[in-house]
């Protein structure tokens, strides 16, 4: 209900716990793993204590406790994973057929038996056996006697534990949640004669995992990990909405390789507010020469000539950095100094001292055409057919196209107008120099065979 704003109740747990230090690892996969330090209240014997402040999302299933102060020994001996969490809708639920009282703008107290709440109006049988109908715009505060059972305020770990040693200790709870994950952001500034690209990188942080990690030790892992497929029934999550992007404006991670992935730790504490999506410099901006390309796909799209820019992630060219997976947007600046959007990509996870390529769209004054011209039938088996692929450069400036024919089953090239590589068993490349203004036609006579 939109209405509540005050509640009578007494909340009263085992014992009182608060954060020391947090570490969060993040994930590409919808995946976070935490490590809490906490101090905690133990008690010789057989005790229960609440663990509270976990995220919705937990996987209670992945649960890690262990002490790291004082001889002993601790053991969980049954864990019970609690998140059906106050909310006026529930309440409400909880109180039909109990007693409630209801204070308006004017200050009228209503009391009486909760028959019905909606997002219109509450019900109330009083004690007059009189029905009263009181709007919910009216309401401006709901009195309940008790917080009914079963609901908390907080997703919270109730543990029954058995215990060598007693006092304050300083224990570790480690655990994963869903809804977390990140991403790479890349943005990338030709220069005048686009033969440069200025690249720098953000690593863009989702949490929607229903807690907010303070003044957390922050790690990424960039790479693609093996999940076992869940069977179990899975825990609700809580309504969760996106927040806005929250920049950060100090010094980017630190990366090394970390078994057959990437980790990124950002050397300074960081919060990852729940609902939000936090961005953070992943390297320092650097330079890469690029080359501008040309590339028609006539199998794809048979009249459009597609503009590429490549580079070589190497430190020869100005990167060799791992770069994790993500999205890249190319801009050029104009002459006025504003920067104009030339398209975006994507690139997979890519490994130093190998090739990126990045479609930024289709040319404008590049024209194309593919046709089959002839089609003849040499034997039962073999087939022959003529292709030509003609390119129509109506620029300013010589270009070449790289064109890639597909040939599927069983083929032979008989004649071709240009030389050709052959890519893989179902592709060539023709590399085609057209002039400015002018137009070429790659013709290619191929021999199909059957059976």
């Amino acid at each position: 209900m939109k209405k509540l704003m005050c509640l009578s109740v007494l909340l009263w747990f085992a014992v009182t716990v608060s954060a020391d230090e947090i570490a969060v690892t993040v994930y590409n996969s919808n995946l976070g793993v935490v490590s809490e330090t906490r101090q905690l209240e133990l008690r010789r014997g057989i005790d229960t204590l609440a663990f509270r402040d976990v995220p919705t999302a937990i996987d209670a299933a992945s649960v890690r406790f262990a002490v790291l102060d004082g001889r002993g020994a601790v053991t969980i001996l049954e864990q019970n994973y609690a998140y059906d969490l106050v909310s006026p809708d529930k309440l409400y639920g909880k109180y039909l057929d109990k007693a409630i009282e209801l204070v308006d703008k004017d200050g009228t107290v209503f009391s009486g038996r909760l028959l019905a709440a909606n997002n219109a109006a509450v019900t109330l049988l009083d004690e007059k056996r009189q029905v009263k109908v009181i709007r919910l715009e009216n309401i401006v505060e709901v009195g309940f006697p008790a917080l009914p059972e079963g609901l908390i305020t907080r997703p919270t770990l109730f543990w029954r534990y058995q215990s060598s040693i007693e006092g304050q200790r300083t224990c570790r709870v480690s655990y994963q949640t869903g809804g977390m994950s990140w991403n790479a952001e890349y943005v990338g500034v030709l220069d005048e004669a686009e033969k440069n690209l200025d690249l720098s990188g953000w690593a863009s942080i989702t949490n929607n995992s229903g807690k907010t990690y303070t003044d957390a030790t922050l790690k990424l892992v960039a790479g693609d990990i093996h999940r076992a497929v869940e069977r179990r029934r899975i825990m609700p999550y809580a309504a969760m909405e996106r927040a806005a992007v929250a920049g950060d404006g100090y010094a980017g991670f630190e990366e090394k390789g970390f078994f057959e992935y990437h980790l990124y730790t950002l050397p300074r504490p960081a919060t990852l507010a729940n609902n939000e999506i936090k961005q953070i410099s992943l390297f320092e901006p650097a330079r890469t020469g690029v080359r501008k390309v040309f590339w028609y796909r006539p199998d794809i799209a048979p009249t459009d000539v597609t503009v590429a820019v490549e580079f070589v992630n190497s430190s020869n060219n100005g990167l060799g950095i791992p770069l994790p997976a993500g999205r890249v947007r190319v801009f050029k600046q104009d002459t006025d100094g504003s920067l104009i959007l030339l398209g975006e990509d994507r690139i997979d996870h890519t490994p130093k001292d190998e090739e990126v390529k990045l479609t930024v769209g289709t040319a404008f004054d590049i024209a194309a055409e593919h046709r089959v011209v002839e089609q003849r039938r040499i034997s039962k088996r073999v087939e022959e057919r003529t292709f030509e692929m003609e390119l129509r450069n109506r620029k300013e400036k010589d270009i070449t196209v790289q064109v890639e024919k597909k040939l599927f089953g069983f083929w032979k090239i008989v004649e071709s107008s240009h030389p050709y590589k052959k890519k893989d068993a179902n592709t060539v490349r023709f590399d085609v120099p057209v002039p400015a203004g002018d137009t070429t036609t790659v013709r290619l006579t191929v021999q199909f065979t059957t059976g």
